[in-house]
């Protein structure tokens, strides 16, 4: 795929080479900054299903003495409510091709990358939340190792608020490129034009 003009262009979204990565839609992340995306998110997974390309969904969970309680101090997302998936999404990650728990904020673990290079990935269609953390670090690592990822801008939200997600949209057009920032319609039209993409 390909922006210009604010359209997608070029390559369609193929099952074979594309996944849609779902990062960290759990309980814990949903605040009054960002439970607005939720609907557009279960938007973007129920289409990408029933176009029968890949989902994958990560989980973050925050272990004690980890990084982010022993240098900031944060202790959130750590009971099983808190690390569980919107129940919008409960369903979908029944059949989901992969579920990664994370300790980290990129998606890029050891399982995360076993996954991806078995499947044969080359690009990874990124939403969910924090867009200035997970999201962006998923991006990076994506970048860093080869892939295309993709991240959808109205299907991702910071719990800290829109100038965190304004920032981090900022800073991925600077060191990935403008070109894949995407918005969810422009994914679907995709999915439309590639019918059950097969």
């Amino acid at each position: 795929m390909e922006i210009r003009d604010g359209q997608v262009e070029g390559r369609l979204v193929d099952p074979r080479t594309t996944a849609l990565i779902v990062i960290d839609v759990q309980n814990g992340f949903i605040n009054q900054h960002s439970r607005g995306v939720v609907p557009a998110i279960v938007r973007l997974v129920k289409q990408w299903r029933d176009a029968g390309a890949p989902i994958v969904f990560a989980r973050f969970h925050n272990a004690l003495g980890s990084p982010y309680e022993r240098i900031t101090g944060w202790t959130k997302l750590r009971t099983a409510r808190e690390q569980a998936l919107v129940s919008e999404l409960t369903m979908y990650a029944a059949t989901a091709a992969g579920v990664i728990d994370k300790a980290q904020s990129s998606v890029f673990t050891e399982e995360g990358v076993q996954l991806i290079r078995e499947s044969g990935w080359s690009d990874l269609v990124l939403c969910g939340m924090d867009t200035d953390s997970c999201v962006y670090d998923s991006a990076v690592a994506a970048y860093q190792s080869g892939l295309r990822p993709w991240i959808v801008t109205d299907a991702c939200a910071s719990t800290g608020g829109s100038q965190y997600h304004d920032a981090a949209l900022l800073l991925a057009a600077r060191n990935v490129s403008p070109r894949q920032l995407v918005t969810s319609q422009d994914v679907l039209n995709q999915l439309g034009r590639q019918g059950t993409c097969a």
